[in-house]
Formats: C-alpha cells, sequence, structure tokens
C-alpha cells in the first residue's frame, strides 16, 4: 500500500508530502489543478519514462520519493530477492531527475536500474483507465498472464529460486577461479626467484 508519496521541485510542484491511510482515497479538482502532475509524479518513481521538462522551472533537479507498506507475501519481495535488495517491511523508493535529463535511483537508500523500477511498479501499483485494453499489447505481462492462467505460480517460484542459486554458485566460482590464477600468478614469481637464486648460488 502507498503510504506517502513526497515530491520536490517537479512541475508547478515546489514541495509536496502527501500522506496516504488505509482505504479509498479520491483526488478530486478542476481541470488544471494538477491531479494529472502527482500521477505523472507517482509513474516517474516508479521507474516510467520522465521528461527532463517535468523539472520545476529554475531547479536543478526534480526528485521524487514514495513509501510503501508490504504485506509478508507482497510478490514485491521477490522482485527485492531478486535483484539482490534486502526485504523490509518498508519499501521505500527515491527517483531524481536532472535538468539534463538524467536520472538516478534507490530502493530503500540502494542504487538500482530503472528496470527495477518497473519490475517493482508491476507489483505495487495498477494503473486503470479509458484505454485499459492496450496493457494487454504490453509484452512485458504476457508470461505473467500465462503463469497464472496455467497455475505455474508455484513451479515459477521454483525456477526462480534455482536460477538465484545458479548465478550465486557461478559468482562464487568466478570468484574461486580468480583467486586460483593470482595464486598461480605468484607461484610463478616465486618459482623464478628461486631459480635466480639458485643460479647465483651465493656462499657464505
Amino acid at each position: 500500500m502507498l503510504v506517502q508519496l513526497a515530491i520536490r521541485d517537479f512541475a508547478i510542484v515546489d514541495a509536496l508530502d502527501l500522506d496516504l491511510h488505509a482505504g479509498m482515497t479520491a483526488i478530486t479538482g478542476e481541470t488544471g489543478a494538477g491531479k494529472s502532475i502527482l500521477l505523472d509524479c507517482l509513474g516517474f518513481v516508479l521507474g516510467w519514462r520522465g521528461r527532463a521538462d517535468l523539472v520545476r522551472t529554475g531547479a536543478a533537479r526534480g526528485e521524487v520519493t514514495a513509501e510503501f507498506a508490504l504485506s509478508p507475501d507482497h510478490p514485491a519481495r521477490a522482485v527485492l530477492a531478486e535483484a539482490g535488495l534486502p526485504e523490509e517491511d518498508t519499501l521505500i523508493l527515491r527517483r531524481v531527475n536532472g535538468a539534463d535529463g538524467r536520472k538516478t535511483a534507490w530502493v530503500n537508500d540502494r542504487r538500482v536500474s530503472g528496470e527495477v523500477l518497473r519490475q517493482l511498479s508491476a507489483t505495487l501499483v495498477e494503473l486503470h483507465g479509458q484505454h485499459d485494453d492496450r496493457g494487454l499489447l504490453d509484452a512485458r505481462g504476457h508470461r505473467d498472464m500465462l503463469d497464472a492462467f496455467g497455475g505455474l505460480a508455484a513451479a515459477r517460484a521454483e525456477v526462480r529460486a534455482a536460477w538465484r542459486a545458479r548465478a550465486e554458485a557461478q559468482a562464487a566460482l568466478e570468484r574461486a577461479e580468480a583467486a586460483l590464477a593470482g595464486i598461480r600468478a605468484e607461484e610463478d614469481f616465486l618459482r623464478h626467484a628461486v631459480a635466480e637464486l639458485d643460479a647465483l648460488d651465493p656462499q657464505p
């Protein structure tokens, strides 16, 4: 659940802290009041495309922070685990957009890519609009729908765990091979040094 949305120097917003509570929240207002800007800010911190011109005029950068409360079985935890990020009950996303268009993102103060944010957004926010049917064209959701239709959630979790274990084993193997290469290089140096001393044949 979205708990708080904090916006700094974004579009026409100087500073805004929006606290949300359990239950339904309705944001209303006349045209131009800024409702769409809130949605743009939420989308930006979730990894959706952001434009450099959304940074408030005169500001060096715009920043959006979103805080979510995660239940013990929330699907976002699987994304965090796969990305090697710590799993906590509170999930804080922060994304900065520079006036030059460069973007930087953090998840619980750990630097992440925009792709990780987009993977999290699929588990955190469900957006409905008048063109909902177009979401079926997003290839990123096809696997989820297919797995859900086939009842493959358990098998998918098993494959994810196996893939993670394989990646960890591969990383451990690479570290061991690098250490072995270093030891062999040191052995070659020591053998060369001993051979030179033997050839020198120093005497008392």
